[in-house]
């Protein structure tokens, strides 16, 4: 049998040993170190937007980062996820931009700490047009939007009647958050209508001695009859000089909404039996026909002084304006002579 010795090692061998061990290890927790907290683990040239509908797991969440492009290894992600101990990350909205560290970014989801997204209203809309863009922003779809929006519990508690809603849904570009509920983000329309238009005009008001909905009703004729903002504060004048006085406002805009849409007007249009239609009823309709504007909001308010009771349209997109009835006989004859030759002219080119 064959003894093997064992063969002595230096001091200077084992300390050799010892270091080539440490710079090893070092180098692996180096390595692993660099890629575990590279700040560019996740990344993109480009703004991307994430939106997780439901809770995520790391799975699901890694195909979607590698499908976006964020990340190169998705191998590596899904080490790093474990090593960090994130597993499973929240519904929301999560902007990608610049880079993140492994650990930044899926501890960012985990906590569903969300970036916020844009939702903007337009003035002049329809409540469905309004639900179907907000809904097109949030997670929330328009019908449930819609629903918040003719609620009756839900608006009691607001202090709102049904009639009143749609002249309620400020316009304006609103931060909030992609997972926010139709009734929280309603809430937020109407802190902001409360900060935009009631708490600055609470003077203004008494005044006039008019309701917040009174305004606004008339603020949304305007909004739907004044083509130039030059000319809402006169057109507001001439309303107002109508209620004075006692006159049918005979708006066509009211007449539009009577009939649900907004379109040049026929003769028999005008007759449509309507609580809304201020050509057969006196006053101001029961509500807002659509969402005003800052700018028709302030023209309600802040109407021009004159003595005008008549307008009709003019080629150019703006009103004639008249004192007497005669006076606007005149100048609605020069308008219906303008439109047939238009339709004149349109006939002979589709004739050509």
């Amino acid at each position: 049998m064959k003894i093997l010795k064992k063969i002595p090692c230096s001091r200077d061998e084992l300390i050799f040993g010892f270091l080539l061990l440490f710079l090893i290890t070092f180098l692996v927790a180096e390595s692993r170190w660099s890629r575990l907290y590279n700040e560019q683990a996740i990344s993109s040239d480009e703004t991307v937007h994430i939106y997780l509908e439901d809770r995520t797991n790391i799975d699901e969440l890694a195909k979607i980062l590698a499908d976006s492009s964020l990340v190169k290894n998705k191998r590596e992600l899904l080490w790093a996820a474990k090593l960090l101990g994130w597993q499973r990350f929240r519904e929301g909205h999560y902007q990608v931009q610049d880079g993140f560290t492994y650990d930044a970014f899926l501890s960012k989801l985990a906590r569903g700490i969300q970036d916020p997204v844009s939702v903007t209203i337009l003035p002049g809309q329809s409540m469905g047009r309004i639900a179907g863009a907000v809904a097109s922003q949030l997670q929330f779809d328009s019908l449930a939007f819609h629903q918040t929006l003719t609620d009756t519990t839900f608006l009691a508690r607001e202090n709102l009647q049904p009639s009143d809603v749609i002249g309620h849904l400020y316009p304006n570009t609103y931060s909030t958050y992609w997972t926010a509920r139709p009734q929280s983000f309603f809430q937020r329309i109407q802190d902001e209508f409360q900060r935009s238009v009631v708490d600055p005009n609470r003077q203004r008001l008494k005044e006039l001695d008019r309701s917040v909905n009174e305004i606004l009703t008339l603020a949304s004729i305007i909004e739907w009859e004044a083509k130039s903002e030059d000319e809402k504060a006169k057109i507001s004048g001439l309303y107002w000089n109508r209620l004075d006085q006692g006159m049918r406002l005979q708006a066509d805009p009211t007449v539009n909404y009577a009939v649900g849409e907004r379109r040049r007007l026929l003769y028999e249009d005008y007759r449509t039996d309507h609580p809304y239609n201020t050509y057969l009823y006196r006053g101001l309709p029961p509500g807002p026909i659509t969402n005003p504007s800052q700018g028709s909001i302030q023209a309600a308010l802040y109407p021009e002084d004159h003595n005008y009771l008549y307008m009709v349209a003019s080629p150019d997109g703006t009103h004639a304006f008249s004192r007497t009835f005669e006076e606007h006989k005149r100048k609605s004859e020069k308008w219906r002579q303008w439109i047939q030759k238009q339709y004149r002219i349109k006939r002979q080119q589709n004739s050509e």
